[in-house]
């Protein structure tokens, strides 16, 4: 990167890939999630050196219950064993954890070591990290809409942001999928209208600086619009400039 590079506030992450990447190498799928685990350390650390505020990532999908019944308990295990053994060194870092998602159907000693978590980091600054964890982009966008209907407001884009989920920060500029395939698959359908998109061939486990600089990279030579056109967008850069 360089002087110039445009650093996105935030990024969003789809995390695939632990599955075929232990795969190649024999192992269960399992083996596959807990190299992930370390592939968002590095991520998370990663981020908070490059200047990235917000860091959004696509654990467990709502449709991942469907998973073979032995997965989805070795992952539910791997979870509770990051919460115990991650938020301390992240608590340090500055990270401020927030877990979204339903908590539905997950066991207690998860529920509170996410509350413990978010409570834990929450004055912290330095970069916010989201986990969607048991999360669908529509489920989403349903809920929000029955809080507003709840509460007797009408439903506009306003009011239905701020009864989102991801409520609490902006809306992602870039979002990534490892893993080489070409799809959102249920993330963040509401906020990443305008986010740009960059689908790496990288499985999650082997996802480092090299693959996340080419990500930023790709994303600094974009021109976002947001329904502008070029000349509008020139002019409008050069009016902040000369201000």
């Amino acid at each position: 990167m360089t002087q110039t590079t445009v650093i996105p506030g935030h990024i969003a992450i789809v995390m695939d890939g632990n599955g075929r990447w232990a795969k190649k190498r024999f192992l269960p799928r399992l083996a596959g999630h807990k190299q992930g685990v370390e592939a968002l350390r590095r991520c998370v650390r990663l981020c908070i050196e490059r200047g990235v505020r917000v860091l959004t990532v696509f654990a467990f999908s709502s449709e991942n219950w469907n998973r073979p019944e032995d997965e989805v308990s070795g992952l539910m295990s791997l979870l509770a064993g990051a919460l115990a053994r991650e938020v301390p060194s992240l608590h340090a870092e500055g990270v401020q954890l927030h877990f979204v998602g339903d908590r539905r159907g997950l066991s207690d000693k998860v529920q509170a070591g996410f509350v413990q978590a978010q409570m834990q980091t929450s004055g912290n600054e330095r970069l916010v990290l989201n986990v969607c964890f048991n999360y669908g982009g529509r489920a989403d966008i349903v809920q929000a809409a029955a809080r507003v209907a709840e509460q007797g407001d009408a439903i506009t884009e306003h009011s239905l942001n701020a009864a989102m989920g991801m409520a609490h920060v902006p809306d992602p500029d870039l979002l990534i999928r490892t893993g080489g395939e070409f799809r959102i698959s249920n993330f963040l359908l509401w906020q990443a209208a305008y986010s740009e998109l960059y689908f790496s061939p990288v499985l999650w486990p082997d996802f480092d600086a090299v693959a996340l600089d080419a990500a930023i990279n790709d994303f600094s030579r974009r021109e976002r619009r947001f329904g502008q056109t070029s000349e509008q967008v020139i002019r409008s850069s050069a009016q902040k400039v000369t201000v």
